[in-house]
């Protein structure tokens, strides 16, 4: 398992790799958090939020969830941590970037994840209800 300082330091290393048009109205920046976070239509504990393009406030941010990507990728190196950091990194810069500009269509990086809800959802529509438990939370020691 990386550290919470080699996380943040990958996260810092990725954002360095992106041009900086892509910063502009981020106004609450890219946040580290040790949170674990799971959606609420989750069945089992199954699946996890990785990473959050969040709108509040007039404030868009980006929050990386270090106790999420523990419970699913502890087994991982540093550079195998880079590679799946990046690609989730850079998937909530989709959604800001998307959100900017303004994109509400069936191309959108929302429609995608709402697809993915979906097919989430009908895979599992014959289970019974998931089980209510916490939904985040900050990791283990």
């Amino acid at each position: 398992m990386i550290s919470i300082e080699e996380y943040k330091a990958i996260v810092s290393e990725l954002m360095d790799e992106l041009p900086e048009e892509f910063f502009r109205d981020l106004t609450g920046g890219v946040i580290v958090s040790e949170a674990w976070v799971i959606p609420d239509y989750a069945w089992d504990h199954d699946i996890y939020i990785m990473g959050q393009y969040q709108v509040f406030s007039g404030i868009r941010q980006i929050v990386m969830f270090k106790g999420s990507f523990d419970k699913v990728y502890s087994h991982v190196n540093a550079e195998e941590a880079r590679n799946l950091l990046r690609g989730v990194l850079r998937h909530e810069f989709r959604h800001h970037l998307e959100s900017i500009g303004g994109v509400r269509n069936s191309a959108s990086l929302l429609a995608e994840d709402a697809r993915k809800k979906a097919a989430y959802l009908a895979r599992h529509a014959n289970h019974a209800a998931p089980a209510e438990e916490p939904k985040s939370g900050k990791t283990e020691p």
